[in-house]
């Protein structure tokens, strides 16, 4: 799987991509991730990439022309399933998402900054738009890292456990049970008895059981879906 991340701050990206489960899953060739700096793109000489709005207000807005360069050359080269920007207005990430796009050959990510990027960017190329939450920040290059994590974490061969990422949190649609490790009493607090039973039938009726009440009190609105 290919990713291509256009940010005009591609070393925010650098630290994210290059330590444990991404770092290995680009050494073992299970996924590729190029970022692409946005300014070498860019049609005048000071290297900018933003302008004042149309209309008036406060903020900058990313012009058209050195994202078109940029998506223009990327598309020449392959085929994308999807161009997504990554935008407090899109769709909010959720597992579900994640794992449908588990399954793409190449994704390009467009990251904002300043107040966004002009809307005939959104008309013409981007084919889906994404949140991670109901919240503004300074740019779109976390979202797209957190995208990322999102979606490598679940490609067959990336975790050294290959059922881990199918027992995660949301992947039923109900929050993980709790869980434990040794020692078995550490100062007076103890692991539930029925995880030390050995009882491989129990123990899982245990954990949809916490399951469902940890959903319920933490998260009810997954219920009602």
């Amino acid at each position: 799987m290919r990713f291509d991340i256009i940010t005009v701050l591609p070393q925010l990206l650098d630290s994210p991509f290059a330590h444990s489960i991404l770092q290995r899953a680009q050494k073992k060739g299970l996924c590729s991730i190029h970022v692409h700096n946005l300014r070498d793109y860019s049609v005048n000489k000071q290297k900018s990439v933003d302008d004042y709005p149309y209309g008036g207000g406060s903020g900058m807005v990313m012009q058209i022309a050195p994202f078109a360069a940029c998506i223009e050359k990327l598309k020449s080269k392959r085929e994308y399933d999807e161009i997504i920007y990554m935008t407090p207005d899109g769709e909010t990430l959720n597992q579900g998402i994640a794992n449908g796009l588990s399954s793409a050959k190449n994704i390009m990510i467009l990251c904002g900054h300043y107040k966004g990027i002009d809307q005939r960017i959104r008309d013409i190329y981007v084919t889906r738009e994404i949140s991670i939450g109901d919240y503004v920040l300074s740019g779109g290059e976390l979202p797209a890292a957190i995208l990322v994590d999102s979606i490598v974490r679940i490609i067959p061969g990336v975790l050294s456990d290959e059922t881990s990422a199918l027992s995660d949190s949301f992947q039923d649609g109900l929050l993980d049970a709790p869980i434990y490790t040794r020692p078995v009493d550490w100062n007076g607090h103890k692991v539930p008895d029925i995880l030390l039973s050995g009882h491989e039938a129990k123990i899982t009726e245990w954990r949809h059981e916490q399951q469902l009440i940890r959903t319920k009190q933490r998260r009810p609105d997954l219920l009602n879906d």
